[in-house]
């Protein structure tokens, strides 16, 4: 059966973004900091908070409205730059004047820590932007494809800048264009074909940093271990990536996508059980099943690299209970898969070029939180779940991201710092929406917390998995000791959930790159240092 507009609709709303507003403090160091960036950046790139331009650019990739409030801490400044020397300047000219910076590539943090501190502090953000170039190699004889990517293009952009320079090339991204490359890769980036080709910062090849000293390193100058850190660790712990060089790799020229919705009944939780460990499993790595829960509906996104014949063979000869016929199959290539699955829900046509736009959302208020399950929840539970939550409130929403093939047990827990691999069936994001500030915000997030409530025992333990891409400022923050620099026991609380054994790894890390804990927000890795 083919989605709705309004279900999938809602399915592509969660393409979340955020930014910032509210006084600033006026310091002698603020504005020392703002001399130094105007000697140094051209003045059409830097904006003040009396600059005439100051809250367009601010808002201007905001896409939840709970971070464009009057409640908001607004930034000191904004530096959109435009070439990796700006971003070097706005390092040193913040480290000698003790102003923070807070980078923004694409805006998709979730609690908005890209551009708003939760804390009234001076702070500045650094808006990349405008370092969006998008470089494809196709690759020849044994060279392999590849593409420099800068960190402000979007996973739309690369998906374009991909799709025209060859029909059987692709990158395992996810599933928003509007997401920045930067913060997509920086916190693992998991996706549609991570099965097949593992995560998006387990394909990174090499990387150029602007460290806490101003200077520009690649793979070869940061060395094995800030390399490691960067591929997953959390934005903004080690300094700015500037750029990525990404291995492209090759799909077939057609692929199919499946979009099939199901009415709640009990056998949808049969087939929500059957999807638990089917879609996992490492023989069949070229498919993917999403499954979106809302409401009394479950929309289930079937990907697959090859032709609607094969993947219907497929189905029924391992997932027969969800029904996948010929007729519900769309054919494309891959480029145009990735447009209409981030873009539309039902134009196969769907221009292409829709994935260069850059939108906000200023009307939508989301919070969102995270899970991760090893045991299958099985069909009682899935009734459960219909029944006490889901059925009660049409603004609460599962997206359930498969694990299993390459990502699940091929590639180490510890080969980049994104360690929820082995074992894992599948990420949960949840998803509450409101429109309107007040006393909708409160019901919203007793709905989100009454569901992760009500999810506990039937999910990961010991730590309870978070994604770091989904941040969730409610499982712990930051504490900045007496010595002005991050707790590690503070850091541990949180930072154990979303890297589990590689958290002590990352801390150590940011100890040697960043001992003095410039590159700080509220969740950033803390500096440890050995007694």
């Amino acid at each position: 059966m083919a989605v709705s507009t309004t279900v999938l609709s809602l399915v592509l709303v969660v393409c979340f973004c955020c930014h910032v507003v509210l006084p600033s403090l006026a310091s002698s160091s603020e504005e020392n900091f703002l001399q130094c960036l105007s000697e140094k950046i051209p003045g059409e790139l830097l904006f003040t908070q009396s600059s005439s331009g100051f809250m367009s650019v601010l808002t201007s990739s905001v896409q939840n409205a709970r971070f464009a409030t009057n409640a908001t801490v607004r930034p000191a400044c904004i530096v959109t730059a435009s070439d990796v020397a700006h971003v070097q300047d706005a390092v040193r000219c913040g480290r000698r004047h003790g102003v923070r910076l807070r980078v923004r590539s694409g805006g998709h943090d979730y609690e908005g820590l890209s551009y708003r501190s939760v804390r009234a502090e001076v702070f500045a953000v650094l808006d990349l932007a405008r370092l969006r170039a998008v470089r494809v190699r196709p690759g020849e004889k044994d060279e392999e494809a590849s593409a420099w990517v800068d960190s402000g293009a979007t996973l739309g952009e690369l998906y374009y800048a991909v799709g025209m320079a060859s029909p059987t090339l692709a990158f395992p991204g996810g599933a928003c264009p509007t997401v920045g490359v930067g913060g997509f890769l920086s916190g693992g980036g998991i996706g549609l074909m991570m099965r097949k080709f593992g995560t998006g910062a387990d394909n990174v090849l090499d990387a150029r940093i602007v460290n806490a000293d101003g200077d520009v390193l690649d793979k070869a100058a940061m060395g094995e271990d800030l390399f490691w850190a960067i591929r997953g660790g959390g934005g903004e712990s080690f300094g700015v990536v500037v750029s990525w060089k990404l291995k492209l790799s090759v799909v077939p020229r057609t692929v199919t996508v499946v979009n099939t919705v199901r009415a709640f009944d009990e056998t949808t939780a049969a087939v929500l059980a059957k999807w638990e460990t089917f879609a996992v499993r490492p023989f069949l790595p070229d498919l993917t099943i999403r499954a979106v829960v809302q409401g009394n509906n479950t929309v289930f996104q079937t990907f697959f690299l090859g032709s609607c014949s094969r993947l219907v063979g497929k189905m029924d000869a391992f997932f027969p209970e969800l029904g996948t016929r010929e007729g519900d199959c769309r054919e494309m290539s891959w480029v145009r898969a990735m447009a209409f699955i981030t873009l539309s829900s039902s134009d196969v046509n769907v221009p292409l070029e829709g994935m260069l736009k850059r939108t906000n959302n200023l009307g939508t208020y989301v919070k969102n939180k995270s899970d991760y399950v090893r045991c299958a929840v099985g069909k009682a539970g899935w009734e459960r779940i219909y029944r006490e939550h889901l059925s009660r409130n049409g603004a609460l929403m599962m997206i359930m991201e498969p694990h299993g093939g390459v990502v699940g047990s091929v590639i180490p827990d510890s080969f980049t710092p994104y360690p929820h691999r082995n074992g894992v069936l599948y990420n949960i994001q949840y998803v509450a929406f409101w429109w309107a500030d007040g006393g909708a915000a409160e019901a919203a997030n007793g709905w989100i917390n009454g569901l992760y409530g009500f999810m506990e025992p039937l999910v990961s333990s010991n730590p309870r998995e978070a994604f770091v891409n989904y941040r969730d400022l409610d499982i712990g923050q930051n504490t900045v000791g007496n010595d002005g620099v991050t707790t590690y026991e503070s850091g541990k609380v949180w930072g154990e959930k979303y890297f589990m054994g590689n958290f002590h790894r990352l801390a150590t890390v940011k100890g040697q790159v960043d001992p003095g804990d410039y590159f700080r927000n509220e969740q950033s890795i803390p500096p440890f240092r050995a007694a």
